[in-house]
């Protein structure tokens, strides 16, 4: 019996793959960009505030205070035998390579042909941006594999099953987990739900897993804090960006919080009021973050009353995404074409010794190795999406939400408050943006996808057919 089905299966299985050729071809590529990235930069960026932060709080396990939950820190915590961190480069750039697959994997499901599929992956495999982030330890890359990940799971089926939605609803959870600013996605993936009624059983499910996390991890920052949050931080952001227009004659605020009010330092960007050492909030007693609830308070009581303002200061911050040249957002970091030759030292952090004892005794500061870092300093300059682009991108996908909402809708909106989502609770910043790459061109192509093909594609039509 085995010897008979053998050889119908083997031409089965080798017309399967036949198919996917060309992204094999294209994934191959990928992965040597990022081997080159490995050989060229060593050990891994690591970033003054962030990554130290990242890798004491893998150590001990302790929910940070201040702008970074523990799903980060969980999974350095798992790369903690290795003691390197250029293991977490590794783990990172194999998750860019992921983020492509699910992207032409999902679309070759929805019937997209297969250059079509793999023309969307390009962006997050050969973008040199996405190289620097996966080879930095921080929490970015993470973020956007979950996301597309949980994206994946929610579309890979025309009838969302309970399963499908309670495995989306926990990648979802992660994300916010990661990064707080995922926390929305969640919110507005139940709601276009809802609004799509895909029945209760998977929105429940949906539901459930999304929050019980969520829920377990603010209870325990509870604990150790004294509040139930997810973060220490948000009033903090938020109260950062409310200093580039509020107005205290308008706001009148009580005098508590009239401490916090702008006071004549002035920065090159919101972010910066954070870090400001003359801004109004670092002039208080004690540390920055132990005001986070007056912050808050401060700053909605900003946005009630400026609202315009407010959302005047988003949109032109939005729109550093869409330019040409990228600009740099503060003055202090270098948006795109980063990779250069030369060694760099560690930041001047009081973390390095302790994460280099206890976590990498390796670490150590940045260093180009020729002639691989020769090659990525030269391909990064065309290898990059350039803001036009990526407009005309989350156009084509706004137009096919429209006009196809069922199928492109959920893919763009996430993008879409990816985009502003960060701008509007803190600031812009280009590192931000990379996220919204994968999530539009997955849209864009459905919406291209949908539009070209008025009749249903051939396996609902089979459906039908079979149905009728």
């Amino acid at each position: 019996m085995l010897t008979d089905v053998r050889p119908a299966a083997v031409p089965r299985t080798r017309r399967a793959l036949t198919g996917h050729r060309l992204f094999a071809v294209v994934l191959a590529l990928a992965a040597a960009l990022r081997v080159v990235t490995m050989l060229g930069y060593r050990p891994a960026q690591l970033y003054w505030y962030d990554s130290f932060t990242y890798l004491d709080t893998a150590v001990h396990l302790r929910p940070s205070a201040t702008f970074h939950p523990i799903g980060y820190p969980l999974l350095l915590r798992v790369l903690w035998p290795f003691q390197s961190v250029e293991v977490i480069a590794a783990v990172q750039h194999a998750m860019g390579l992921g983020t492509g697959l699910m992207i032409y994997a999902l679309l070759r499901r929805r019937s997209l042909p297969a250059w079509g599929a793999a023309l969307a992956a390009v962006p997050v495999l050969f973008d040199a941006s996405f190289l620097r982030l996966e080879h930095a330890v921080l929490s970015d890359t993470q973020v956007v594999f979950l996301v597309v990940a949980g994206l994946t799971t929610l579309m890979w089926s025309p009838g969302l099953s309970a399963r499908a939605a309670t495995g989306a609803g926990l990648l979802f959870a992660t994300a916010a987990l990661t990064r707080t600013i995922a926390l929305p996605l969640l919110i507005l993936v139940l709601v276009l739900l809802a609004v799509r009624r895909v029945g209760w059983r998977p929105l429940a499910a949906m539901a459930i897993a999304g929050i019980l996390p969520l829920a377990a991890y603010a209870g325990w920052y509870g604990h150790h804090h004294g509040r139930f949050a997810l973060s220490g931080a948000d009033g903090v952001a938020l109260w950062a960006r409310t200093m580039t227009f509020a107005d205290c004659s308008v706001i009148e605020p009580p005098p508590e919080e009239a401490r916090l009010c702008p006071n004549g330092t002035v920065v090159d960007a919101a972010s910066e009021y954070v870090w400001a050492p003359g801004a109004s909030l670092n002039r208080l007693p004690g540390d920055r973050f132990s005001h986070n609830g007056l912050a808050r308070s401060f700053a909605l009581r900003a946005i009630a009353a400026q609202p315009l303002d407010y959302l005047r200061e988003v949109a032109k911050d939005t729109s550093l995404a869409f330019a040409w040249t990228p600009v740099a957002h503060p003055r202090r970091v270098t948006p795109a074409f980063g990779f250069a030759r030369g060694s760099w030292d560690l930041p001047d952090q009081p973390l390095i010794d302790e994460v280099r004892r206890e976590y990498d005794p390796d670490i150590r500061g940045l260093y180009s190795v020729r002639p691989y870092a020769d090659l990525l300093v030269a391909y990064q300059y065309p290898a990059y999406l350039r803001g036009p682009l990526l407009g005309a991108i989350l156009l084509v996908g706004a137009v096919g939400a429209v006009l196809r909402r069922r199928a492109v809708l959920l893919p763009w909106a996430v993008a879409a408050a990816l985009l502003a989502g960060p701008v509007a609770v803190l600031d812009f910043d280009h590192r931000y943006v990379l996220p919204v790459v994968p999530v539009a061109c997955l849209a864009a192509a459905l919406a291209i996808r949908e539009l070209a093909s008025p009749t249903p594609p051939p396996a609902r039509a089979r459906r039908a057919r079979s149905a009728g």
